[in-house]
């Protein structure tokens, strides 16, 4: 993908945190999820109060300047009876998480999430548990394959040529490439975007991208408007 630009929105951080592969599983899809947006700088540690600090979280994002809103993957109060959230963190490697103190974050709830099929090359909205939306869409392709795992709306970025390569919107994930540091001069972050000029060459419904989910611009238009950074997004085979 070209033109998304650099997007490192932690300061001072080797983003190595723990993984937890019930993350999924953990969510409430029917009730929604919660997201934090960060309204002071946030340390970022392994575990909840007492973990060895990391590195710290801005309270925007580094490209484009938007709240920095983060998907909670759960909470623990630590030993002083300070109250901690785990949050996805918007960095590499893909599935990092980290421990934030709640206040530092206004929390909200968000009811969309976002599911892709890469066998299926189809994109499904949900809103509290119902399928509101099915989009076909152009994935990784085999050299290049699109990411797999729970994760979230990063930041959303309209684009100033509405008809160029990437379509009228890109929505950032914090997905990143497994085998490419580097689209067009970024940091190999994964995005849905729309299609315009060469990349309408890749018709909807096939595997020909460097790992970007590709759909068509109507239907990145209306998701643009519908999906909040932080919103989950699940990718699987």
């Amino acid at each position: 993908m070209r033109g998304v630009g650099p997007a490192v929105v932690l300061a001072a951080l080797v983003v190595t945190c723990g993984r937890a592969n019930g993350d999924a599983t953990a969510l409430s899809w029917r009730s929604g999820v919660e997201v934090a947006r960060v309204v002071v700088v946030a340390p970022v540690r392994r575990e909840a109060g007492s973990g060895r600090l990391v590195g710290l979280l801005a309270t925007h994002t580094s490209w484009g300047g938007s709240p920095q809103q983060l998907l909670v993957l759960g909470s623990r109060v630590g030993s002083n009876g300070r109250q901690w959230l785990r949050v996805r963190l918007p960095g590499r490697p893909n599935g990092s998480s980290g421990w934030i103190p709640r206040d530092a974050v206004v929390v909200h709830r968000v009811h969309w999430r976002i599911d892709v099929s890469l066998s299926r090359r189809v994109v499904r909205v949900f809103h509290d548990g119902v399928l509101v939306r099915r989009i076909r869409a152009v994935v990784g392709k085999s050299a290049t394959p699109t990411p797999t795992g729970l994760f979230a709306v990063y930041e959303l970025d309209r684009q100033p040529d509405r008809g160029g390569f990437l379509g009228p919107w890109v929505i950032q994930l914090t997905a990143f490439s497994d085998v490419l540091d580097d689209y067009g001069g970024g940091p190999g972050r994964v995005a849905i975007h729309g299609r315009g000029g060469a990349s309408l060459a890749d018709p909807l419904g096939t595997a020909r991208s460097h790992g970007c989910i590709r759909i068509d611009n109507a239907e990145v238009l209306w998701l643009a408007r519908t999906v909040v950074a932080g919103t989950p997004v699940r990718i699987h085979a």
